[in-house]
């Protein structure tokens, strides 16, 4: 019974993955903000949003907190169906992509340094690893894999698609994961990684003055292999176009601090990022439970 339910979802999937590819680039983001925009308030995930939303912006009035995470839910449903015309996204030729900061990045490649790529879920996430790939680096990006095998399967080979050869990769969550990780370092490529979610197995560490279970596992990578870290802000600017800003590499480890003060710190860059740009946050994700 599972299976045929996986497989009219596929079906579905493939309906709308041919339907995209077909529609201009801007239409196929509209309507995906469109569509979240008017079913995502009729979700649990809208209270989760709301709750988290609140905690952060208790000041806030109700109609600054409905127009913000309405605008969320838009962003959200504009992220997930253009991962179905990723590589298009990507294409020069559609000038959607503006990246800043490439000095910061000039001396690392030329050294061949392998660093530690970080970002968060906001504007468009799926754009990273494949911009940071085309700059020049060979990188490892860990991502959830979806319940169903068939779409799954499909979504990762849209990634795959992106990427100039099979140097990098994608490794889903779990202990296959840690080892890939592990390997690609050794063959001095660096990784991606998003690190504003909740990780139930991490330690708890102040986001925004609220105690939240993080993951602190690439720390003790990056101290023990002496690997920079790179911030990486993504803004969605107007038109459905992209700014992706590499700031200048980080050595968290100069001085002998704790993974838990590392993340700390990482914690507070990446709250400017979510306050300078609030609607095109993950606000659905239960970030504070």
């Amino acid at each position: 019974m599972r299976k045929i339910k996986y497989l009219f979802q596929y079906i579905i999937f493939l309906f709308f993955y041919t339907l995209a590819n077909l529609l201009p680039i801007n239409l196929v983001s509209y309507c995906g903000g469109f569509i979240f925009r008017f079913f995502g308030p009729l979700t649990k995930s809208h209270k989760v949003a709301i709750s988290n939303y609140q905690k952060i912006f208790s000041h806030h009035k109700n109609d600054k907190i409905k127009s913000v995470i309405d605008k969320s839910w838009e962003n959200l449903g504009k992220t997930i169906t253009e991962l179905l015309i990723l590589s298009k996204l990507l294409n020069k030729k559609n000038d959607k992509i503006k990246v800043r900061g490439i000095d910061n990045l000039n001396e690392i490649l030329k050294k061949n340094e392998k660093v530690i790529f970080f970002s968060i879920h906001q504007a468009n996430w799926e754009i990273l690893v494949p911009t940071i790939n085309k700059l020049g680096f060979n990188v490892g990006a860990i991502y959830r894999h979806i319940n169903n095998p068939y779409i799954n399967k499909s979504i990762l080979n849209i990634r795959k698609k992106t990427l100039k050869d099979e140097l990098s990769f994608f490794t889903p969550k779990g202990k296959k994961s840690a080892r890939e990780v592990i390997n690609t370092l050794k063959k001095n490529n660096s990784l991606v990684l998003l690190v504003d979610q909740k990780d139930s197995a991490g330690i708890n560490v102040n986001f925004f003055n609220i105690k939240v279970k993080t993951q602190v596992g690439f720390l003790k990578i990056a101290k023990k292999h002496k690997i920079k870290l790179i911030p990486v802000q993504i803004v969605r600017k107007n038109n459905n176009k992209f700014l992706i800003n590499f700031n200048k590499p980080i050595n968290l480890f100069k001085n002998k601090i704790s993974e838990t003060t590392a993340m700390q710190r990482i914690n507070k860059i990446i709250e400017k990022w979510i306050k300078s740009n609030p609607s095109q946050w993950l606000w659905q994700h239960n970030r504070f439970n």
